[in-house]
Order: structure tokens, then sequence, then C-alpha cells
């Protein structure tokens, strides 16, 4: 087949690289001058920053993302975090209650609670794995099972750094979903080089089985006739194909079909595009000299004003900071109301971040914001349409069709991967 992929970020690279393998001729169409989109890296000040994700994989080397590159023969190297930790004020009475705060393992995220809370969260955990729950929003469900405020920090401390959501903006079944594949897959883990390691790994992929990548050149119309996609438009010339693969989300692409799509037969899945709701975040990249997390796992920090969570990458790859630097980087969730007021979640994430590392010394390097039309995802978590389209022969990869479960590039691999089973079988 000739196959033509709109968008090189990496849910359009990967699909590139598994068509190109499978000895399709491929060709991507990127507008940005760069590839990778929001996973590459930016250099500035011999660090290196990522354009969006956290030179993080949230599965490590045992999740779809590793298994799809694996498959393909991008040639990246991960290496497993340690640990995660969460931080926790400390109270009158505690050892050290001075120094303000004190870290937990993740899997000891009970002991803040109760005696009798504990053992009941030990029993819902159990039992739920065989019986999810259904119908409520996770903090709906917290409050309905345990009446404990402390998993409610926790959930949305949690849920902010890995979907960009509240724990009342996310449904509980995607979030169970999402837990079984923390068992099924593992913790998370750094792709060494960051970010753009994966990217040039997969370029070399497409390009050594024959693909073409072309920058700076943008999609002005996705051609359909007989219903049927059957290639694009790019400066006025036609490239036909037999199939299109689309990394700009749903909306996006289906605004490049033009009047096709505003058939009758088609109303409710423009209904549903309609409905569709990116999440926003902020990152803050941090410069220091001396570790401010110690470790190659994330800091979850439930009683911030805003930052939901921080990892320290050098801790792996100390490539991606100059000699003797650490590159730290936190996020925060941005909730749709305020979106219009960055500065101030901006402000707020700051002292978070000077509460969180009391009388350490770091520079902030960068502030990255996401939202709109560059996104943390262009639909989120458990509200993307899926892959297909209407338009047979036209599929949606990347952060808008995401698989059940996924977070953030894990769902992404996961959509392509059952897209590329659709495809090739």
């Amino acid at each position: 087949m000739r196959v033509i992929v709109i968008g090189a970020g990496l849910g359009g690279l990967l699909s590139a690289a598994r068509l190109s393998k499978a000895g399709n001729a491929v060709e991507v169409f990127e507008r940005l001058p760069i590839t990778g989109g929001r996973f590459t890296n930016l250099e500035y000040k011999g660090f290196q920053l990522s354009s969006g994700a956290f030179h993080m994989l949230p599965h490590g080397p045992g999740g779809p993302l590793a298994k799809l590159l694996k498959e393909i023969g991008a040639d990246v190297r991960i290496v497993r975090s340690e640990k995660t930790t969460i931080r926790l004020p400390l109270k009158k009475g505690d050892a050290d209650y001075r120094q303000g705060f004190r870290d937990i393992p993740f899997n000891e995220f009970q002991k803040p609670l109760s005696h009798r809370d504990r053992l009941k969260s030990a029993y819902l955990i159990v039992s739920t794995r065989k019986d999810p729950p259904e119908g409520s929003t996770l903090k709906e469900w917290i409050r309905s099972q345990v009446k404990d405020e402390w998993l409610v920090k926790l959930a949305d401390s949690f849920c902010g750094w890995s979907l960009s959501m509240r724990s009342d903006e996310v449904s509980v079944e995607e979030v169970f979903e999402i837990i079984e594949n923390l068992y099924r897959f593992g913790g998370p883990g750094v792709p060494m080089g960051g970010c753009k390691g994966i990217t040039c790994a997969l370029e070399k992929v497409i390009t050594a089985n024959g693909g073409t990548i072309n920058t700076k050149t943008e999609v002005s119309k996705i051609l359909v006739e007989n219903g049927k996609a059957v290639g694009v438009v790019v400066d006025g010339t036609e490239h036909r194909a037999d199939l299109v693969i689309s990394n700009i989300g749903h909306a996006a692409t289906a605004g490049l079909c033009g009047e096709i799509l505003s058939e009758e037969k088609n109303a409710e899945y423009l209904r549903t595009l309609k409905t569709l709701q990116p999440s926003a975040g902020i990152k803050i990249c941090l410069s220091a000299e001396e570790p401010l997390i110690g470790h190659s796992g994330v800091l979850l920090t439930p009683y911030t004003r805003r930052v939901n969570g921080i990892n320290e990458v050098t801790q792996v790859d100390p490539s991606l900071a100059p000699p003797g630097k650490h590159l730290t980087m936190s996020h925060q969730h941005v909730a749709p109301e305020n979106v219009g007021k960055l500065e101030e979640e901006i402000e707020m994430g700051l002292r978070d971040l000077k509460e969180i590392f009391p009388g350490k010394k770091y520079e902030v390097l960068l502030i990255q914001s996401y939202h709109d039309s560059w996104p943390v995802n262009r639909a989120s978590s458990g509200t993307d349409p899926g892959n297909n389209t209407p338009i047979p022969d036209l599929y949606v990869v990347g952060d808008g069709a995401k698989g059940e479960g996924g977070i953030e590039v894990e769902g992404i691999a996961l959509g392509v991967a059952r897209t590329m089973e659709k495809i090739l079988g």
C-alpha cells in the first residue's frame, strides 16, 4: 500500500515506522520544521528540555510503547525508575518536624489513613480488581467508599500528574483500567536520550525502510472519493494514497475533510467531536547542582496548591543536563475554568516549588503551558472517540485517540497498536 501520515508526532512516527517495516510505501507530512511534536527535545543552556512529555514512559521497559518500539525495531534503551514517592507534611510530634515534610513510597499510600480505613481500602483494592466500579467519577467513588479526604488529595495528585485531570473529571472506569495496566506493565522508566532518543530511532526505521518524512509541509485537505480517503493536498498538489493516517486529532482531521462529513449519517460523530475537552497543564523546568528529588521516579505532591508531581530524569541519564547539573521537571493540571488565568496558575506553581524544596538552590529554566490547540491531550483520557473515522481508509492516532487505561504516551502506543491490527491484521 501507499500510505500518507499527517503529522510527525509520536503517534504519526510510530504508525509510519510500523507500516514501512511491513513493506508499505510511507510518506509523512509535518507542518512544523521539526519532528516529534510534543515528544522531542529542546536544547537550552546545555539542557535537553522536552517539548511536551517528561522524558519518561509511564510503564517503562515493560509497557505498550516499549513493546511497540521493540516490534518496530527501534533502537531505544529504557531504564526502569527505581521508585515513586509521595510527599507528606509533617505534624507536630513527628521526628524532624522542623524539616516540614517526609516522603513515603507509593505502595505505602495507606499510611495516613486510620486503621479502619486502611483495612477497608485494602479490601476495596482486592475486590474491585475482579469487579471494577462504574458510573461515577473517581472522586465520587472514593467519597462513597472511604470517607477520608487524604485519598481524594492523592487521587488528584496522581490524576493531575498522569492525565492532567482532577479526580472529579475522570471516570472511575478509566482509572481502574489505568490501575490494571500498572499491575500488568509496571511503573515508569526513562528512555536514554529523552524523548528525542525515541523520535530519532523511529525516524531511522522509517527512512531505512524507504519512507519519507517532509517537514514544513502542511496538509490542507484530505481527498475523499466514493466515500473513501484517497490522499491529501499539500501546497496545491495532490498526493494519492491507499490509506491516510492522521496524528492531528479527530476535530482537525474532520476539518480537512470538508463538507463530506456534514452528511446526516455522520451527525452523531460530529456531535461527539464538539464535546471533546482538551486537557491543559503547566510544566516548570528546574536546574540544580544537587539532586532535588534524589531518585529517578515520580514524586507526587498531594498537599500543594497546584503542582501534582515532579521527576528528575538526570538520575538515569546525566546527558540530559550539563556536567554537574540536574534537570527536574514539575507538572500541574490546569482546570478548564483557569486556562484564561495562566499567570496566576504559574505563580501558584512556583510558590509550591519553594515549599516543596525549602532551602534548596535551583534555577527556573523554562515554564511551558499546554492548552487549546497545543494541549496536554487533544481529548481528555477516557473521552476520545477511538481510532476509526466515518470515512473508510482514514484513521486517527495520537493523544486524541488513545487506548483504554493508557497513560499519555502509553495510550498513544495502545491506539497505534490497535490501528495497526485493523490495517495489517
